[in-house]
């Protein structure tokens, strides 16, 4: 749980102690729903009443026409109840909204669809490390209706305002209903997947170009570090949950007829559709390419302690040769040949360097040194 769910976990019950407000949900002093990001109706594509509750936004719906558009962010299961209860909500899509951490779904419930998305957010950070946080993930949840649509937003990324300002600048196209809203959504979050694909692209041929790039001298690479691959292996998973449960529900949105969905709204739904295929494409790719980088910075690992135990082996070897002559010459025995001749010594000391000379020669021609 982030900080900012943290204070908001703190500090609303605070607020709504000694409040009564929205059905058995909660309130702050001004009688609004603490949850409540905006709530509008909308008709012929416009906005025609705003700052209204729940209550009073299906009541001029009902009577009037249009639909209602209702913004909630994290909201509790109190302050939630009364909207499920106003708007006939499943207690099962109830549960999940409110408890969130999600996997992305579509599911239908009587005369109301249920989807589920998973934002990502990149992390911008100044340096690749072990420890990095390179994606950020929220929720937004849509219960769409026949003339209203519920987006329950979790996290702090993923805010529908601007989208909200967009659509309600297309008037043609928020005449479409509540779908029209949901296609929006949709599209948004499915964007947000390009972006995001586009900067793990980055990460990922910055540690490629570490791990294969040449040492200093001309000498192979020790490879780069194994954690900050793992770490992005991690968080490539992370979006990788995000966006693969998400192709069956865009499939079954753009194909399968709905009464909830308007036809022309279902073209729409096979961009996004090819959109997220395409993403989930780069993320497969992504993961078998970070295995590859894996598997070679290990093997290069491998080579590069290879080479330093045939180093040592080597310099062993050489430095055996003066061991064992003096290591002979080193026992007190009176008859030892040449122990007693003038250039005796020089002979030794001579043949010591000729021969550690021939055996590092061979070791440098093998490439051993």
């Amino acid at each position: 749980m982030s900080m900012i769910r943290e204070l908001r976990a703190a500090v609303r019950p605070a607020l709504r102690k000694g409040h009564t407000g929205y059905g058995p949900g909660a309130a702050d002093p001004s009688g609004a729903l603490t949850s409540v990001v905006d709530c509008a109706v909308y008709r012929d594509g416009r906005r025609v009443k705003d700052h209204l509750t729940p209550t009073e936004a299906m009541e001029r719906v009902r009577s009037d026409g249009g639909f209602a558009w209702i913004g909630l962010h994290e909201p509790s299961e109190q302050e939630f109840a009364g909207i499920a209860q106003e708007f006939g909500l499943h207690p099962l899509a109830v549960e999940d909204a409110v408890h969130a951490h999600q996997r992305p779904k579509l599911e239908r419930y009587d005369d109301t669809l249920f989807t589920v998305f998973k934002t990502i957010h990149y992390v911008d950070h100044a340096e690749l490390t072990a420890t990095s946080e390179v994606v950020e993930t929220g929720e937004v949840m849509c219960f769409t209706g026949r003339n209203f649509i519920i987006t329950v937003r979790h996290g702090g990324q993923g805010s529908l305002r601007a989208l909200r300002h967009r659509l309600e600048d297309d008037p043609e196209l928020l005449a479409k209903g509540p779908s029209a809203v949901l296609h929006a959504i949709a599209d948004q979050v499915v964007d947000g997947y390009i972006a995001v694909a586009d900067a793990v692209q980055d990460d990922i041929d910055e540690v490629e170009i570490d791990v294969f790039s040449s040492a200093p001298g001309g000498g192979t690479a020790r490879g780069g570090d194994a954690g900050r691959i793992y770490q992005l292996k991690r968080e490539v998973l992370e979006f990788k949950r995000a966006v693969s449960p998400l192709l069956r529900p865009m499939q079954l949105l753009s194909e399968r007829p709905m009464r909830l969905v308007d036809p022309d709204i279902q073209k729409y739904f096979r961009d996004v559709a090819d959109h997220l295929a395409r993403v989930n494409e780069q993320v497969v790719s992504f993961d078998d390419l970070l295995n590859s980088i894996l598997q070679a910075n290990l093997a290069q690992a491998t080579v590069a302690q290879n080479e330093d135990m045939r180093k040592i082996t080597a310099w062993a070897a050489i430095i055996a040769v003066p061991t064992m002559i003096c290591g002979v010459y080193g026992m007190n025995f009176d008859h030892m040949p040449e122990l007693h001749w003038k250039y005796g010594y020089p002979l030794v000391m001579g043949a010591i360097v000729a021969i550690c000379f021939s055996i590092h020669r061979g070791f440098k021609r093998n490439g051993w040194l």
